[in-house]
C-alpha cells in the first residue's frame, strides 16, 4: 500500500469519501432502549464532586509549592499540580466537550473553557475537531486526532510526554488565530460562521499569557509560569501515557470500534485523572453516556467486546511490539479476538483492512 496521507486535504481524505468510509454507519452492540435511556441520563452530582476534588487538590498543591519555593521540597507539589493541570484537564476538556459530564449546560461549558485553556486547545476548534474524530474514528485523512500514525512517529510521542510538540503547536496556532487567520486544515471541519469565535478566544488567551509572562519578568520569578503555561509541559505525561493506548496498534479505516479502540482496566487514581476514558471502546460506541456510567455500560456489553487489557503495563506490553513492527511494515495491526458470545466482525465490510496480515 502507498504511504498513508494523514492530511485533511490529501489523497486519503478524498479516498475515504469516495469509498464510503467518511460519515459512515458504525457497528453498535445491541442494548435495550430502556437501558440505554437510563445510561444516558445526566446528573450534576458526580461531576461536581470530582471537580471540587480536582480544583481543591490543585489549589492545595500550588499553595504548598509556592510556600516551599525555591526549595527542592516544592518540586513534588509542582509535579502533582502539573499532572492535574496538564493531564486531568485533558479528560475534563474531552468529557465536557461532549456535554455529558454535567446535566447543567453552563457547568459543562465553564469546565470545558478552563480545561481547553490549560490544554492549549481552542475550545471552538476542538469541539468541531473532536466531533470529526467520533464521526470518522481513525479514518486516515478524515480524523484530525490520530496520535499513533503509521509508521509510528515515536519521537513525536516521546516529546509529547513532556508536552513539547502539542503545546508548542497549540501556542503557535493560538497566535495564528489571534492574527485573524485559521489553518487551512481547521477550515475543513469548522463552519465558517464559527471562525470569529476561534479568533476571539485566541486573542483573549494571548492577553492572559502575555500578562503571565509580564508578571514573571517583573517579579523575576518562575512562579507565574509554573502556575500558568509550564504545567502543560511538565504535567502532560499521564494523558499521553493513557491516550496512546486508546487506538495505537489497532486497525485503521474500519467501521467497528472493537477493531480500532481499546479498553484497559486502570487503577483508581489513573481513572480519576482520566475520567473513565479507559473504557474507550464503550465510549466510542456510545459517546453520549456520561463518564461515570461507563463502568456500568462496560458490564452490559463486555460479552460483545474484545477482552480488556488488565492494566496499563499489560496494554503497553501489547502495544509496544505492534508499534515497533509498524516501523518496518506500516500495514501491520493488532486484531483483537472476540469472545464466543460476541457478534463477529463484518469481514465483508472491512475486507481491505482485515486482509492485511494481523494477529
Amino acid at each position: 500500500m502507498a504511504r498513508r496521507d494523514y492530511s485533511m486535504l490529501g489523497s486519503d481524505a478524498r479516498r475515504a469519501v469516495e469509498t464510503g468510509l467518511a460519515t459512515a454507519e458504525w457497528y453498535h452492540t445491541d442494548i435495550p432502549r430502556k437501558d440505554m435511556k437510563a445510561l444516558m441520563k445526566r446528573t450534576d452530582s458526580p461531576a461536581i464532586q470530582d471537580t471540587l476534588i480536582l480544583f481543591g487538590c490543585m489549589a492545595v498543591f500550588a499553595a504548598v509549592a509556592i510556600a516551599l519555593w525555591p526549595s527542592w521540597v516544592a518540586v513534588p507539589f509542582w509535579l502533582a499540580y502539573g499532572v492535574l493541570y496538564g493531564s486531568a484537564m485533558d479528560s475534563r476538556w474531552h468529557e465536557c466537550g461532549h456535554g455529558t459530564a454535567f446535566k447543567t449546560p453552563w457547568m459543562n461549558d465553564a469546565v470545558y473553557q478552563i480545561a481547553s485553556f490549560c490544554m492549549v486547545r481552542n475550545p471552538v476548534t476542538w469541539r468541531w475537531s473532536h466531533a470529526r474524530h467520533h464521526t470518522d474514528t481513525i479514518i486516515v485523512g478524515r480524523d484530525p486526532e490520530i496520535v499513533a500514525m503509521r509508521p509510528p512517529a515515536l519521537i513525536r510521542i516521546l516529546l509529547n510526554v513532556f508536552g513539547i510538540l502539542d503545546a508548542l503547536n497549540g501556542w503557535k496556532r493560538m497566535l495564528l488565530n489571534a492574527s485573524g487567520r485559521l489553518d487551512p486544515e481547521e477550515a475543513t471541519f469548522i463552519p465558517e460562521q464559527e471562525h470569529p469565535k476561534v479568533v476571539r478566544v485566541a486573542r483573549i488567551w494571548t492577553v492572559i499569557y502575555a500578562a503571565t509572562l509580564a508578571s514573571a519578568l517583573l517579579a523575576q520569578s518562575w512562579i507565574p509560569l509554573l502556575f500558568i503555561g509550564l504545567p502543560r509541559l511538565y504535567g502532560a505525561w499521564h494523558h499521553v501515557m493513557t491516550g496512546v493506548l486508546q487506538h495505537a496498534g489497532l486497525a485503521d479505516n474500519v467501521l467497528d470500534h472493537r477493531l480500532n479502540s481499546r479498553t484497559v482496566y486502570m487503577n483508581p487514581v489513573s481513572r480519576f485523572i482520566y475520567w473513565n476514558m479507559n473504557y474507550h471502546v464503550e465510549h466510542h460506541m456510545f459517546p453520549m453516556v456520561p463518564y461515570h456510567r461507563l463502568p456500568e455500560l462496560h458490564e452490559m456489553i463486555k460479552h460483545d467486546l474484545p477482552e480488556p487489557n488488565p492494566s496499563i503495563f499489560a496494554a503497553y506490553a501489547e502495544v509496544w511490539p505492534a508499534l515497533k513492527r509498524q516501523l518496518r511494515y506500516e500495514d501491520y495491526f493488532l486484531r483483537r479476538d472476540l469472545p464466543a458470545t460476541a457478534r463477529p466482525y463484518r469481514e465483508d465490510l472491512h475486507a481491505d483492512a482485515l486482509g492485511i496480515p494481523a494477529e
